[in-house]
């Protein structure tokens, strides 16, 4: 008869899961107000100047709540990758683990992409955003990288 005590794993697993369920749910109100602030608009990038005073605020205090995401997603998936590559797990479980997280990633990246595609005609420069972006992606790519495997490099 099996043991039906959950391993160290799956109580992984189920956490994991449950946190990226969280997680997505603030990813997808930060897009839902993030697109409500942009609704005036009708094509992008946008001449903010002609947005009236409110709409203006409402764009930059919903870019600012979505960029402030990004950032604070992207530090906490370095720091769960980085909890998982570490983990004396099997390697098909952590391919599980990081299978997860890629989904999320994936869904998360389409969000985030708003915050380079939604803009006004002039943006300064954000070198935060910037890194963060670089980050993410970093983090992104090793997640793929360890669902394909070494096997699936070479084949």
């Amino acid at each position: 008869m099996p043991d039906p005590t959950p391993s160290a794993f799956e109580k992984a697993r189920a956490g994991l899961w449950t946190s990226l369920q969280k997680h997505l749910a603030a990813v997808y109100s930060a897009e839902k107000d993030f697109l409500a602030a942009t609704a005036f608009v009708e094509a992008f990038p946008f001449a903010l100047q002609a947005a009236t005073e409110q709409q203006q605020a409402d764009y930059q205090q919903a870019r600012r709540v979505l960029r402030d995401l990004y950032t604070d997603e992207t530090t906490q998936l370095g720091t769960l990758v980085k909890a998982i590559r570490t983990k004396s797990y099997s390697e098909d479980e952590k391919k599980q683990l990081y299978l997860l997280l890629l989904g999320y990633l994936d869904i998360a990246a389409s969000v985030f992409a708003l915050l380079t595609t939604h803009v006004p005609t002039k943006v300064d420069e954000d070198e935060e955003l910037a890194t963060t972006r670089d980050t993410f992606e970093r983090v992104r790519k090793f997640a793929r990288l360890n669902v394909k495997g070494l096997v699936g490099l070479l084949g």
